[in-house]
């Protein structure tokens, strides 16, 4: 099993006060999220971790060098971190889609070492996470359910379904899998359609999948949060940061 993070992009939702930095490197607790995730990715056993960086890339680097010495954490550098996440898990094909197992992570969420282990620990090898409690609108990431099957994925969604939830964009595929996703990935580069979210490519593969393909494994009541605006750093700090530090305990 291989982990990938994505972590290139500009974080410029955030503004200016934390905008500037990379949202990987936000620390929280004293701690940041790339060191978050580099230990709980150890406890789970995964040492093979690549980090497609962009923005400020150089920084990222460096922070490894101090978290990480050796040559089990690499990063792949996305040139074009400006265009869409698909560039980021296009830029880490090589690594995706090597026939390995991979967990696909996003590197702006400060979440429970409970999820992870919830995504590792099931049963099948291609797996989504859901946690019910879901804002409305377009913004969170859709995992559609009808009759217990996964049956649409996205910001916008399409298909029937008896519930949603949202998707923490952390993820375990299989190698087939990630051979077809990464086909679909390359399709979308090689046409210029650059501004398009990683999540596309594996919405496509949702639609198309058989009904027992995908699982998803429920993580609600589970705290966690991904950090996209400045609000989202002040229910980090003060909402989800002690919830952590109680279930440490």
């Amino acid at each position: 099993m291989k982990a990938i993070i994505l972590a290139a992009g500009v974080g410029h939702r955030l503004g200016k006060r934390w905008g500037q930095r990379p949202k990987i490197l936000l620390e929280f607790g004293g701690r940041t999220l790339l060191q978050r995730h580099l230990e709980a990715l150890r406890r789970i056993n995964i040492h093979d971790i690549t980090i497609a960086v962009g923005h400020r890339a150089g920084d990222i680097e460096d922070a490894i060098v101090r978290l990480a010495p050796g040559k089990s954490v690499r990063t792949r550098v996305n040139p074009r971190y400006r265009c869409g996440s698909i560039v980021s898990l296009w830029s880490v094909r090589e690594v995706f889609d090597s026939g390995n197992d991979i967990l696909l992570m996003d590197g702006d969420v400060l979440c429970d070492d409970r999820i992870l282990g919830r995504l590792m620990g099931s049963a099948h090898r291609d797996v989504f996470l859901l946690d019910r409690v879901i804002e409305a609108g377009e913004e969170p990431v859709k995992l559609c359910i009808r009759g217990g099957q996964i049956v649409d994925f996205g910001k916008n969604v399409e298909r029937d379904f008896d519930f949603f939830g949202e998707s923490v964009g952390f993820f375990r595929f299989s190698a087939g899998t990630c051979c077809e996703i990464a086909r679909t990935v390359d399709s979308y580069v090689e046409r210029g359609e650059t501004e398009k979210s990683y999540e596309v490519a594996i919405r496509d593969h949702v639609l198309d999948a058989s009904p027992d393909t995908f699982v998803f494994e429920d993580i609600s009541g589970l705290p966690w949060i991904e950090i996209d605006f400045p609000e989202d750093m002040a229910r980090a700090q003060n909402e989800i940061l002690p919830k952590l530090a109680e279930a440490s305990n």
